[in-house]
C-alpha cells in the first residue's frame, strides 16, 4: 500500500507522518503541531500520570517505524454526514495499513484525523459515541482528543491524557489495558474477551470475575497495578 491512503467514501487523504512531500502549507502546519505535541507530551513522562514511563509508550516506536497516518479536515464546521463518511473510511482502512516489520508491529499503527479549525468539540464526542461500538467489535479503539477533554486517565483520575491542543479522532489497536474503558457495555466486553481471552493477564481476569460476580451494591476496581517480581526492569 502507498504511504498515502484515500478514503473511498469521503475522499479524505491520510498521509504517513514521515512523508515530508506534502506541498500544502496547512497540512505541514498540522503535522508539525502534532509532532510537537507527541514529542513534548505523549512520549514524555509526567508526574501526574500515576506510573513510570511516557504518557503513551507506543507513540515513540510508532513514529520511529513510521506507522502513524494523519489527515486534516480544515473546515471550521464540517458537515456531520462527511465526518461520518470519514470515520467509516477509517474503520475500513485501518486493518489494511502497512505494519512495518510485519504483524508483530501492527499494534503500533494509528490513523489520526485532525480537525485543526473546529471550535465546537461536541461533534467529536458525538461521532465517538456513535462509532465506538463498531470499532470495538472489530478489535480497534476510537479515541477522542480535543482541548479541555475531561476524560480521566487510567492510573490517576485527575490526569487528563485526552486534553490535546487540536481536536482529533484516533484509530488504534485495542490493547489488554483497555479493559477499564470497555466496562460500560456488555457488547464491548464481549469483543474484548473474544480478542484477548487466550492471553488475558491474571489480574485482568481476576477483576473481570469480580465484576461479573459482584453484588449490584458492591464496588470492584476497574484496574489495579500488579507487581511482577520475575521482571527486574519494572517495565510494562
Amino acid at each position: 500500500m502507498s504511504e498515502r491512503v484515500i478514503g473511498p467514501r469521503s475522499g479524505l487523504q491520510w498521509v504517513s507522518l514521515g512523508d515530508t512531500g506534502s506541498s500544502c502549507p496547512a497540512a505541514k502546519s498540522t503535522v508539525a503541531a502534532f509532532r510537537s505535541w507527541a514529542e513534548s507530551f505523549l512520549t514524555q513522562p509526567s508526574d501526574e500520570l500515576g506510573r513510570d514511563g511516557p504518557v503513551c509508550p507506543y507513540v515513540r516506536p510508532s513514529m520511529r517505524r513510521d506507522l502513524l497516518w494523519l489527515a486534516q479536515v480544515p473546515a471550521v464546521e464540517p458537515r456531520p454526514v462527511w465526518v461520518r463518511a470519514i470515520i467509516n473510511d477509517a474503520l475500513e482502512m485501518y486493518p489494511e495499513l502497512p505494519t512495518g516489520n510485519g504483524s508483530s508491529t501492527s499494534v503500533l499503527r494509528a490513523l489520526i484525523t485532525v480537525f485543526p479549525n473546529l471550535k465546537d468539540y461536541t461533534l467529536i464526542d458525538e461521532i465517538h459515541r456513535e462509532f465506538k461500538t463498531k470499532f470495538v467489535e472489530s478489535g480497534w479503539m476510537l479515541g477522542q482528543f480535543y482541548p479541555g477533554c475531561d476524560q480521566p486517565g487510567l492510573w490517576n483520575k485527575e490526569f487528563r491524557p485526552l486534553d490535546a491542543p487540536m481536536p482529533m479522532l484516533v484509530v488504534r489497536s485495542m490493547m489488554t489495558t483497555d479493559f477499564p474503558f470497555l466496562l460500560d457495555k456488555p457488547e464491548w466486553m464481549d469483543s474484548y474477551v473474544r480478542k484477548f481471552a487466550p492471553m488475558l493477564p491474571a489480574h485482568v481476569r481476576s477483576v473481570m470475575v469480580g465484576r461479573l460476580t459482584a453484588r449490584p451494591d458492591s464496588w470492584v476496581p476497574a484496574y489495579e497495578e500488579q507487581s511482577d517480581e520475575s521482571c527486574s526492569t519494572g517495565s510494562r
